[in-house]
């Protein structure tokens, strides 16, 4: 069986994946319900890949302290950063890398975000599942879940939750 590299993220009504400054602020003035879902989805991966950006993020809202400590992470960068106890850190082409990381046996890959990377991936067409938590939160202006470009890719609807306030969609990518 292949690994399914998927989006799992939040965005607003209007397209943002964080305001301007990179806050999710936002996210956490709406009510959900438990963990909106990330629990069940989280057991269904192995593998965390992220751009430097939000793993920068990460380490600043978690004072540190890695949250994804029992998952391989890889983190992409462009510059040269040291591998931690929990982070891989790459400077690789990512379908190249992808390629590699297909051929290992294991769990779902979470493409975690930012968004220069999830264009990447769009890009490259590496993407096989997008879970997305819409809020009820219209923001005006961020940083967009998809940027524009010249790609297209074609969606099937596999189901959609709610929990309280957020909905999640969920589609496959048509290959």
């Amino acid at each position: 069986m292949t690994r399914k590299i998927v989006v799992f993220i939040a965005s607003s009504l209007d397209g943002y994946i964080a305001t301007e400054d990179e806050s999710l602020e936002w996210l956490f003035n709406v009510e959900g319900e438990g963990d909106n879902g990330f629990s069940e989805f989280y057991e269904t991966v192995d593998t965390v890949i992220m751009g430097k950006r939000t793993y920068d993020w990460i380490m600043n809202e978690e004072a540190g302290e890695f949250p994804y400590k029992n998952k391989e992470c890889y983190v992409f960068t462009r510059s040269s950063a040291k591998d931690t106890e929990h982070v891989t850190f790459i400077n690789d082409d990512v379908s190249h890398f992808i390629q590699k990381l297909n051929h290992q046996k294991g769990k779902n890959i979470w493409l975690v975000g930012g968004g220069e990377l999830l264009s990447d991936f769009i890009r490259e067409k590496l993407i096989d599942e997008f879970i997305i938590t819409i809020a009820p939160t219209i923001i005006g202006k961020g940083i967009p879940l998809f940027k524009g470009g010249d790609h297209t890719l074609n969606l099937s609807l596999k189901g959609t939750q709610h929990f309280n306030q957020f909905v999640e969609l969920h589609y496959k990518v048509k290959k």
